[in-house]
């Protein structure tokens, strides 16, 4: 770790906002200095989010004071957070994707005389960028042909075209494989090195640990504390971040009740032959890399995708569903992965998103019965402990953790029979991750088959009573509770069953 200043660059004081009667800020503070990364960390709706969007000026605040360079600011709009020096990466990146890099980076302040764009220059500055953040691309190509790898550091480099001092990176790598994330981190400590600020924003602690000089952390709202990094572990960052222990061990669950699902030689777009069964009460993990055909199984069982082959065996009958609607009348229902595109209609307030589903049945005559869709709304709203003012607020204003809610009580409200949870704790910190694995075993406890896709081996280690591994769409093993481990697991994820068996034969000896 290059050394800091400690000269402060940042001073938030005491900062409270409130949408409608929701408390988002409770007079939190921070401080960021000179030349430092400073993590901030908090569950889903701690207020992280509004206090990045203050920092930004995309967001006014109700009291409080920020003190940047030695001067109090309250910034008006992105144009005047940027004036000043503060850049903010959102996790959504906010890049223009037909344009090439040289546009991306200096859109709205492109260097002209008598209305023609200096290209040259351009061209010699975004090189110049590209190559202080180890970016080696053509800077005329468009932003579509990178990967979100490129592209996030294509933004990094539009932070530094304005000669930010601060620079606000909120879930930089959620979407990023291990070796983009490194080449991340390489580039935050080149930019530190040179004095520049980062704030990280993010939900993964070891990796907070990894980067970070020191870390704050927020809960509901208000400011918990801060920490420096280098004598800190998770579980403390956790107790800061959820005020409590977090039980992140196997909880023994009674499953093994009668075989409700059996699949035999599945084969579709993305996997062939797949075989396993599912039993009634028990949580079925489905492990592997990315790509090896688990959602695409999942979406073909559920109906939304075609089977090539094979076949399906529910309730002793054998089924194939044409539609995710067939599949739902059966008592089937699937949380996808991507809960903004596939299972949210942000437009909608809570009360629509989690009734929808149920609408059919929630009907007098030809009238839809109001008073029932607000009660079942309210009823999970309650259950599930989402954070919001009422039912009638819009799920766009809720946090990833709240959003994931909403669907759970959607599909919850349907009384599945079999559940699949694709990556159903991607994006959301490790408080609602624990809320949603009480929600898991109390739904098993209660009879429901879930299976649950995962590609994080803490969690399957966590939840699975048996595990599913595919490796290139086909099933590598079923593995039973008492084999379930983090090498054995890779070793089948990656088509290395040597290393098991010389695993196996070491421990033999």
């Amino acid at each position: 770790m290059v050394e800091h200043s400690g000269e402060t660059l940042l001073r938030v004081e005491g900062l409270r906002k409130s949408y409608g009667g929701l408390l988002a800020l409770n007079g939190v503070s921070l401080d960021v200095r000179r030349g430092e990364v400073h993590a901030v960390v908090g569950e889903n709706g701690a207020g992280k989010s509004t206090l990045m969007k203050i920092l930004g000026g995309s967001t006014r605040r109700d009291s409080g004071t920020v003190v940047f360079k030695g001067r109090e600011v309250e910034f008006h709009s992105p144009r005047e957070s940027i004036a000043a020096g503060i850049a903010v990466i959102h996790q959504e990146l906010s890049v223009l994707p037909k344009l090439n890099v040289i546009e991306n980076i200096f859109m709205g302040r492109m260097p002209s005389v008598l209305g023609k764009v200096l290209w040259k220059r351009l061209e010699k500055g975004t090189t110049a960028l590209l190559g202080l953040i180890g970016l080696d691309i053509d800077p005329h190509v468009s932003m579509d042909s990178l990967s979100i790898s490129q592209r996030q550091l294509v933004e990094i480099a539009k932070a530094l075209s304005i000669d930010a001092s601060l620079i606000i990176m909120d879930e930089p790598n959620s979407s990023l494989s291990e070796h983009e994330t490194d080449t991340l981190f390489e580039v935050i400590g080149s930019l530190k090195s040179r004095g520049v600020s980062v704030v990280y924003v993010s939900h993964k602690i070891e990796e907070v640990l990894r980067i970070s000089d020191r870390i704050t952390a927020f809960r509901d709202g208000g400011y918990v504390g801060t920490v420096d990094s280098a004598g800190a572990t998770v579980d403390d960052v956790i107790r800061m971040m959820i005020g409590r222990e977090l039980t992140r061990e196997y909880v023994p669950n009674k499953a093994g009740g009668e075989t409700i699902l059996e699949v035999r030689g599945l084969t579709g777009r993305g996997f062939t032959g797949v075989d396993f069964d599912l039993h009634r009460g028990e949580v079925l993990c489905f492990a592997g890399l990315v790509g090896a055909g688990r959602s695409e199984t999942m979406r073909a069982i559920y109906g939304a995708d075609p089977i090539v082959s094979g076949e399906m065996v529910f309730e002793g009958r054998k089924a194939r569903f044409a539609s995710p609607k067939e599949a739902l009348q059966r008592g089937f229902a699937m949380v996808q992965e991507d809960r903004k595109r596939l299972s949210l209609f942000m437009n909608l307030d809570i009360l629509m998103n989690i009734a929808i589903a149920r609408l059919p049945r929630m009907k007098r005559g030809l009238v839809l019965d109001r008073r029932g869709q607000r009660a079942l709304a309210a009823r999970f709203f309650e259950s599930l402990a989402i954070k919001a003012v009422s039912v009638d607020q819009s799920v766009r204003d809720l946090s990833g953790g709240n959003q994931q809610k909403v669907v759970l009580a959607r599909w919850l409200a349907t009384e599945p029979k079999v559940l699949i949870l694709d990556e159903p704790t991607h994006g959301i910190d490790i408080g609602a991750k624990s809320e949603i694995y009480s929600l898991i075993r109390r739904l098993a406890a209660q009879g429901v088959a879930i299976i649950l896709i995962s590609s994080e081996l803490p969690e399957v280690i966590a939840m699975a009573d048996r595990a599913v591994v595919m490796h290139e769409g086909r099933v590598a093993a079923v593995l039973g509770r008492e084999d379930i481990d983090e090498h054995t697991i890779m070793s089948y994820a990656t088509g290395n069953i040597g290393g098991i068996r010389n695993e196996r034969l070491r421990e033999d000896v």
